[in-house]
């Protein structure tokens, strides 16, 4: 992961490195002086749904978007590092971002990745003050809706429905895990590649002539699926070669979701499920 300087954005930055578990990366914050409220337009949040907004009337979301400010965030820089205080709460509006977290012997392991209209950080809504559980990646430029712990757990006593929505988010979030773990015994490698990549093409892949794009490397894919970097690599020139997925340098191209899962249902792999 980079570093990046503060002439990213015109508007006025902090830019402070951090050290996590033995890796240092650069937080940037770029503030929006007069808030949120003008930039995200009714429109904007029509397309958007997010849930941690909904059940609140019109005039609360403009109140709990005045609090808010506008930040914007660099490809691969990372927004908020595991352990350290829990100061801000986030509203993805653009770009893609992801979980991550870094094992003691340094090893990074991604976990869920984040689409537009997701909050990260709700350890900022905890009544006693926390730290992130895990890291956020930027994939790509992200711009985000930022509110301070003060400020958030402000406006979740006056409109007890974001807390309600954070704790649903959450459930939300642990149902996920649940699959990925249920999987890593009720599923063989190419099954378990396949549901990544189909889950990753409705959450953060751009539709584009001819399929879906995934910037994506093939670590990452092991990474996410539990298996082996040569097992990926192998499972994706297979399907490269039937037609299934173009690769290219740090992305994929899916033909289809749904027929790179009816492939897999007519052609099971044989081998034992816990590769």
């Amino acid at each position: 992961m980079k570093n990046y300087s503060a002439e990213y954005s015109s508007n006025p930055v902090t830019n402070r490195s951090k050290a996590v578990r033995g890796r240092r990366f650069t937080v940037l914050s770029a503030h929006s002086p007069s808030g949120a409220v003008g930039w995200c337009s009714p429109a904007v949040l029509r397309k958007l749904k997010p849930r941690f907004l909904e059940g609140l009337a019109p005039d609360e979301i403009k109140s709990v978007l005045a609090a808010a400010k506008l930040c914007r965030f660099p490809a691969r820089s990372v927004i908020t590092n595991q352990d350290h205080p829990a100061e801000h709460l986030y509203l993805l509006l653009t770009g893609r971002a992801r979980f991550f977290f870094v094992t003691e012997k340094g090893q990074e392991v991604i976990l869920l990745w984040i689409p537009p209209g997701e909050i990260f950080g709700s350890a900022a809504l905890l009544p006693a003050p926390a730290g992130y559980h895990v890291s956020t990646e930027a994939v790509r430029s992200c711009s985000a809706l930022v509110w301070d712990r003060a400020a958030i757990r402000s406006l979740g006593v006056r409109y007890p429905k974001l807390l309600e929505n954070a704790f649903y988010l959450t459930l939300h979030y642990l149902s996920a895990y649940r699959a990925a773990h249920g999987a890593l015994i009720s599923a063989t490698s190419q099954e378990r590649l396949a549901n990544v990549l189909v889950s990753l093409a409705s959450g953060i892949g751009q539709k584009v002539e001819g399929g879906v794009v995934l910037n994506i490397r093939n670590e990452e894919l092991a990474n996410e699926a539990n298996v082996s970097l040569f097992t990926a690599s192998r499972v994706i020139r297979a399907w490269h070669r039937t037609g299934l997925l173009l690769k290219g340098r740090g992305k994929i191209i899916l033909r289809s979701p749904e027929g790179l899962l009816d492939h897999i249902s007519t052609n099971p792999a044989h081998e034992p499920r816990h590769i």
